[in-house]
């Protein structure tokens, strides 16, 4: 479905990189919507909401600290399948195993500064939006490349 929506964050690191430009440009040239963006450092507690999944795991704290230490770009993007293709173009969580080409492969080393987060999946995408847009943040609108893009 055409409209299906994903969550995207360049983190902090992918911030202080100046690489919001790439991030936003790789999505649109692929011919993906942008429908919602914020621009905000967020709280330790909103970060420990996002990742409250891997609560368990030992690095859970300082991976809440570090997304709690600067500025972060939030964004919603639309599009067929978007979830998976988001995914594929940013790569695997450690960029070591990351293809040249994807956003992690082409900018990242390590996993603990790989730039960006991509929802998972359409569930975890659904709260992830939630959690960091309130509904009137989101903007719907038919793109005039729609009939360029889908069947």
């Amino acid at each position: 479905m055409a409209d299906e929506r994903t969550f995207i964050a360049v983190k902090p690191d992918g911030v202080q990189r100046g690489l919001i430009g790439e991030v936003i440009k790789r999505f649109e040239q692929r011919g993906f919507k942008l429908v919602g963006m914020k621009f905000l450092v967020p709280t330790e507690d909103l970060a420990k909401q996002h990742y409250g999944d891997l609560k368990d795991l030992p690095f859970f704290a300082g991976l809440c600290k570090y997304t709690a230490s600067g500025p972060v770009a939030a964004m919603v993007w639309e599009g067929l399948n978007i979830v998976k293709m988001g995914r594929m173009m940013l790569g695997e969580t450690n960029p070591a195993d990351s293809k040249p080409g994807s956003i992690r492969g082409d900018f990242c080393i390590q996993v603990g500064r790989n730039i960006i987060h991509g929802s998972d999946s359409t569930d975890n995408a659904k709260k992830e939006i939630g959690l960091w847009f309130k509904p009137e943040e989101l903007v719907s609108y038919k793109s005039c490349q729609d009939a360029w893009l889908y069947e």
